[in-house]
């Protein structure tokens, strides 16, 4: 049996108050927030908002760059896939609405987070 798993993700962006309403408008209430950080619960795992640690240049997510490309949420069911996709509609988050993956035949919607992270809700029937 495999004992690891994802405890938490940090993912930097520009604004901790503009991405707290794009996340909560999908994601629910956060599970902690300070100034400088914020944080949600999914499943067992904590995800971590936090500002840049040092100003750079060009200060612009990239997904086609080494690094993260885009983060998958999963679920369970069509159903729970499309309320997700309509949490997005109602709160006018652009979104891909739910198309079919070509490489893993499964359903997903994938949307850009206002720091252009790409994000996805990907369906993962229990097997």
């Amino acid at each position: 049996m495999n004992s690891i798993f994802i405890d938490h993700i940090v993912l930097i962006v520009s604004s901790i108050q503009r991405t707290k309403r794009f996340y909560s408008s999908f994601l629910g209430k956060p599970h902690s927030q300070d100034k400088d950080a914020i944080a949600y619960t999914i499943g067992n795992t904590k995800l971590f908002f936090a500002p840049p640690y040092k100003k750079i240049k060009n200060n612009v997510f990239n997904s086609d760059r080494i690094g993260l490309n885009h983060l998958a949420f999963g679920v369970r069911t069509h159903n729970e896939l499309k309320r997700f996709e309509q949490k997005l509609i109602k709160a006018k988050i652009k979104n891909s609405r739910i198309q079919i993956d070509k490489h893993g035949k499964k359903e997903y919607v994938w949307f850009d987070d206002p720091d252009k992270i790409r994000i996805e809700f990907y369906l993962r029937e229990k097997s």
